[in-house]
């Protein structure tokens, strides 16, 4: 296991979600693209809360969604989104940085009750649990974007905004 390839695993795809949560307009905040969607705001805010899944990956042996309040009102302004997202980008940064390979290997369980959900190694957890789910809630982000003709952010090279304003 390389500790410098998981901590830049992790400091490059949050740089990408914050350039994406930089982008969130005021306006548009409860907008929905659909009703069974999550709001732009309460999207925004699901990834925020998935920093705090990271950092229970981190300091917990085990996430157990029957016990955890992991579902939260959405946050109303952009400004308290980036707040959030940089304080709690801190912290899993310095956690990581702190962590050694005896705690990224060690097992990690999220269940739901007594129900065991998954149970793998706490730098697998970060990967799957932390930083794919949040890349996936980033890319419906840029869905949400496209549909609200807001400008999307090239994260592994340039987007087609950029392109187009070359």
């Amino acid at each position: 296991m390389d500790k410098d390839l998981i901590i830049g695993d992790v400091l490059q795809e949050l740089a990408g979600t914050r350039r994406m949560l930089e982008k969130l307009p005021q306006e548009y905040m409860t907008w929905k693209p659909h009703e069974k969607s999550m709001s732009l705001g309460g999207l925004s805010t699901h990834l925020v809360n998935l920093l705090n899944w990271q950092t229970a990956i981190l300091l917990h042996s085990e996430f157990d969604l029957a016990s955890v309040a992991y579902r939260r009102e959405a946050l109303e302004s952009p400004a308290a989104v980036l707040q959030e997202f940089d304080m709690s980008a801190r912290k899993i940064e310095q956690l990581i940085s702190e962590s050694n390979v005896e705690t990224l290997g060690a097992e990690w369980t999220l269940r739901n009750g007594t129900a065991v959900i998954r149970r793998q190694t706490r730098a697998v957890a970060l990967r799957t649990i932390g930083l794919n789910h949040m890349i996936h809630h980033r890319a419906q982000l840029g869905v949400y974007f496209r549909l609200l003709n807001i400008q999307v952010p090239g994260l592994y090279g340039p987007s087609a905004d950029e392109l187009t304003n070359a």
